[in-house]
């Protein structure tokens, strides 16, 4: 059922009703707002320990490109992790922490969206000067992800599957989940998605992301690495 604008009406009124004091914005003029925002004081800065650094772009990476490569073929750099997606609430959300906690010190984490706040705070340090953490940003930040991953292809001449890269992606939903479709439809094969499957996955879909796509849940942290490094 479409609601009808007497309907609409009626229904903010009783929303301003129930919040007395609250003023009506009238025509969308929104300058009382902005006159209120513009009088307010700036934020105080608040001291934490732990300083982040993110929003990595795609040419800031690729100007290491000749860096990874020397530490790449001199066994410096052994894999390559891809560790994003959506975060939970859940305890198991902590799959994510353990997993890179316990990524040995040969291997570069490339990082975005809501399932890095469960390790981007740790100091893994660097390889010679190119970050161990590559946090790139949010899941909008996507396409530089695949930006990086296909370039890494091409400084290699290798398929993307043939990398020494893994895909280890968090409980995806909402727009999250129109990624991981991208990262299916260009191909990719072979990554590890969870430890919450997704509430649109049920057994019929599951069986056809394994068997096609080499998807597989996750385990336990430690067991899936050594896996993944095989």
């Amino acid at each position: 059922m479409i609601p009808t604008d007497d309907y609409k009406e009626r229904m903010f009124t009783v929303g301003v009703a129930q919040l007395p004091g609250v003023k009506h914005i009238e025509d969308y003029d929104f300058s009382p707002v902005i006159e209120t925002a513009k009088s307010l004081p700036n934020l105080e800065d608040e001291p934490r320990e732990t300083v982040l650094t993110t929003g990595f772009g795609a040419s800031t990476i690729l100007s290491l490109a000749g860096k990874i490569k020397e530490l790449v073929g001199a066994g410096k750099i052994k894999h390559f992790f891809v560790v994003g997606g959506c975060d939970s609430p859940k305890p198991q959300a902590t799959y994510y922490t353990e997993f890179v906690k316990n990524l040995p010190e040969d291997t570069i984490v490339l990082t975005l969206a809501c399932g890095k706040y469960r390790f981007n705070e740790m100091e893994l340090g660097d390889i010679e000067g190119v970050p161990r953490l590559i946090d790139l940003g949010q899941c909008n930040d996507a396409i530089v992800g695949i930006d990086v991953v296909v370039a890494l292809s091409d400084l290699f001449g290798m398929e993307i599957n043939d990398l020494p890269l893994t895909f280890v992606l968090s409980w995806m939903e909402q727009k999250a989940a129109a990624i991981l479709w991208s990262l299916l439809a260009l191909n990719i094969k072979n990554m590890y998605l969870g430890p919450i499957i997704p509430g649109w996955v049920n057994e019929d879909i599951l069986n056809v992301l394994v068997e096609n796509y080499g998807l597989t849940p996750v385990g336990d942290p430690k067991e899936d690495i050594k896996k993944m490094l095989g």
